[in-house]
């Protein structure tokens, strides 16, 4: 008999070596993965605020979160109610499976599982028939759990994958969707609740049947009271509350940075970002209730930046994300546009930061008759003598041409490009109409450059995520860019410069406040103009709307706004006109005199065109003359002549100078006796055969009419205009026939290649 038992022992005993064995080569064989299930994806806000998510393929949605994450009540509910003896098994109770067993056969029905935690994570992994063969899949997927994993880390699978109901798995994804909170947040009946929610989420649904889940929160809580979990006095609170929770609907804020946080970032569960949830809802519904005020097809973008540590506050790639017609799902802040007149304040900057300009020196907003690059202003006037203050604000093109004609296109790009901020263009080859919107850039790179004027001339890269690094290069000075902004102006504590581009395509308006630096872009995604849409109407009235909704978030904070000090580096110089230098108030040749902002001290002189740097007879500023005892102009030769120095205005500006300031009454008349010899500092452009108002009749029985016209002085090539259309190019004095058959009121405009102009109206009768 004892052999008999014996053998039976050591058969029991080498059965169970056997399986054990078996096990290990299965286990081998069928390695057990925790990410058998896709991961998804969560972006959420800054204070964790779940933004947008991605769904796996069955579009299942989880937020994974850590046991530290969930309350210690909850934990209590879960481990009482479902597997009391969780952390004394290993991963399977044979009593309970004995249990449910006899009573599942008893009652020929399913009546308890007897699955402990780790059994249903094997499951929700694994999933398996109700069979036989499904249950040893399971009881085996559970041993490899408990071998692999530590019972903490299984806990923390189930709360992370028990199904809740619909498209949710995990408490995380449930606390969200169903109370609006994270699960630390949540309250004691909340946490029950979701404790007993898994055993059957599609009966038990509390925004679907709040009976029913009051009902199977109310027998855990009498289960809590008969193991004496908590007190009565807290059961008792508890089952008041009543079962309450809030519409359920997935997170939908800010799509268009989730996708690109998630091409980004394609392995993060959770992608942290830098966006405050209030304002981005905020910018969210401004954008939804302007959109009826767009034209057709068009869209909007809106980035908001906090300049002191460049967080992401708020990103508006479209106008709706939903709207197929205004190409919702394009995000415009990444997108190739135009950026209009928006890149000219990079352009002072650097012009400031040479020694070429201070704030008020003299520029020419005037024609250019030179090149074959002949760009107007937005209103198609000119000004004349501008300072560089002037320029800037009122955003005139020929200034900002006259400017990056001298610093070099390819030097502008290419410094821009240092910082992040890259032009393209069909060619690829920096040329003067950048610095007018000839390029194309994007909305992020163009804010991050302008971060340079907030920050002391630092350019920042933007930060999306939470743990991203601070970035920081060099673009300008200190100096410079508290310049740029005093040029600028202010308008509620902000500084802003619009842009459009050439066919009304593109609408900017880029603005800084002593916080923030906010972007605004309005156009049609396609690239269609949109006509009588520019910065200054379009985008301007939503910066200035953002604007005003940020300085009252400050005010509500009580935070103080970050004040930018005027540098050491920048003074202040009383400077004259023409010459854009300091000159005693009664000198005669300070003609008109101003305030200027100065950089480290230097007073650079007034800038010339390159045209008339590359022509002596263009010269102005500081000229030597020789004149006699009758105050005549001779040459340097003649008997008793004296030398005298005047400051001279830019021949080109003579049509928008004050009587005095021109330059044919500034200087002396030539004395025949003794004249100047080579070609004069000076040489008047005149038109013969036609004198201003003149009427002109054609002969009798003829319909039109032609003028023998000739042009007598001036410099190199002559421009001819009738009515505003181009007529002919002449050389020298070379006679020009102009055939008139409109009848009525004409004006007849001549500009030479120093930018004289001579003005001619007359009428055709």
């Amino acid at each position: 008999m004892k052999k008999r038992l014996k053998k039976i022992f050591q058969f029991f005993v080498l059965f169970i070596l056997f399986l054990i064995a078996v096990f290990f080569i299965a286990d081998f064989l069928f390695p057990i993965s925790v990410t058998a299930k896709k991961n998804t994806q969560t972006v959420v806000a800054q204070d964790n605020t779940p933004l947008w998510r991605f769904a796996d393929e069955n579009g299942i949605w989880r937020y994974p979160v850590t046991l530290e994450e969930v309350p210690d009540y909850y934990l209590d509910v879960l481990l009482n109610y479902e597997d009391r003896h969780f952390y004394n098994h290993f991963g399977v109770n044979p009593i309970s499976l004995f249990r449910a067993g006899w009573q599942n056969i008893s009652n020929n029905r399913i009546v308890s599982g007897g699955s402990t935690i780790s059994m249903q994570v094997a499951r929700l992994l694994y999933p398996h028939d109700r069979t036989l063969t499904g249950k040893l899949k399971q009881i085996f997927r559970t041993l490899q759990l408990e071998l692999h994993y530590s019972k903490k880390e299984i806990l923390n699978l189930y709360i992370n994958h028990a199904p809740y109901g619909g498209t949710i798995e995990g408490i995380g994804a449930a606390s969200w969707s169903y109370f609006g909170k994270p699960p630390s947040k949540l309250s004691r009946s909340e946490a029950v609740l979701l404790a007993v929610l898994p055993q059957a989420p599609s009966r038990l649904r509390p925004d679907r049947y709040p009976e029913r889940a009051q009902q199977a929160r109310d027998k855990v809580l009498d289960r809590m009271e008969e193991f004496q979990v908590w007190p009565k006095e807290i059961i008792e609170q508890t089952r008041q509350d009543e079962v309450w929770v809030k519409p359920r609907e997935a997170p939908k804020n800010a799509p268009l940075l989730a996708y690109r946080l998630s091409r980004q970032y394609p392995n993060d569960e959770i992608i942290h970002s830098t966006i405050d949830l209030s304002l981005q809802r905020n910018l969210e519904d401004m954008v939804i209730n302007r959109k009826k005020q767009l034209p057709p097809n068009a869209s909007m973008a809106i980035l908001v930046v906090d300049h002191t540590d460049m967080n992401v506050k708020a990103y508006i790639g479209s106008v709706d994300f939903n709207d197929q017609n205004r190409y919702g799902q394009v995000d415009m802040i990444s997108a190739l546009r135009s950026p209009g007149s928006t890149l000219k304040p990079f352009m002072y900057a650097f012009a400031i930061d040479e020694g070429m300009i201070h704030s008020e020196s003299l520029l020419q907003d005037v024609p250019r008759m030179s090149t074959d690059y002949r760009p107007t202003n937005f209103d198609d006037g000119f000004y004349g003598p501008v300072s560089a203050s002037e320029a800037l604000k009122k955003s005139l093109n020929l200034p900002a041409v006259q400017l990056i004609e001298l610093y070099g296109p390819k030097r502008f790009t290419g410094k821009l490009a240092s910082v992040g901020l890259n032009l393209s263009s069909i060619e690829n080859i920096p040329n003067l109409s950048y610095i007018l919107g000839g390029a194309s850039l994007r909305m992020d790179e163009l804010v991050s450059a302008y971060s340079a004027f907030a920050r002391k001339g630092n350019a920042s890269s933007l930060r999306f995520i939470q743990n991203e690094p601070l970035t920081s290069r060099p673009l300008i000075s200190e100096g410079s860019a508290w310049m740029i902004q005093k040029m600028l102006g202010n308008v509620k504590q902000m500084v802003y410069k619009t842009g459009t581009s050439y066919g009304y395509r593109d609408a900017w308006a880029v603005g800084i406040n002593p916080r923030y630096i906010v972007g605004v872009w309005i156009g049609r995604p396609d690239g269609t103009p949109v006509l009588g849409q520019y910065g200054s109407v379009s985008a301007l009235p939503i910066l200035l709307q953002v604007n005003s909704l940020l300085l009252n978030k400050e005010r509500r904070l009580n935070r103080p706004l970050p004040v930018f000090k005027q540098p050491d580096s920048v003074t202040v110089e009383s400077i004259c006109w023409p010459i854009g230098q300091p000159l005693p108030a009664d000198d005669e040749n300070c003609h008109r005199q101003k305030r200027a902002f100065v950089l480290n001290h230097m007073v650079p002189p007034t800038l010339a065109t390159l045209n008339q740097l590359k022509n002596s007879a263009y010269r102005s500023g500081w000229v030597d003359i020789w004149v006699n005892e009758e105050n005549k102009r001779v040459a340097s030769d003649c008997e008793g002549a004296k030398k005298k120095t005047l400051a001279l205005w830019p021949v080109s500006l003579d049509n928008w100078l004050l009587s005095k300031e021109r330059r044919e009454n500034l200087l002396p008349p030539v004395d025949p006796n003794c004249p100047v010899m080579g070609q004069d500092i000076f040489s008047p452009l005149s038109v013969d055969g036609l004198e201003e108002k003149q009427l002109i009749r054609a002969l009798p029985g003829e319909t039109q009419v032609t003028i023998d016209l000739n042009s007598d002085g001036g410099y190199g090539k002559k421009t001819w205009f009738l009515d505003g259309n181009f007529i002919v190019q002449s050389e020298g004095n070379e006679k020009i026939a102009l055939p008139i058959t409109k009848r009525g009121n004409h004006k007849l405009l001549v500009i030479d290649e120093s930018g004289q102009i001579v003005r001619i109206k007359f009428t055709f009768d």
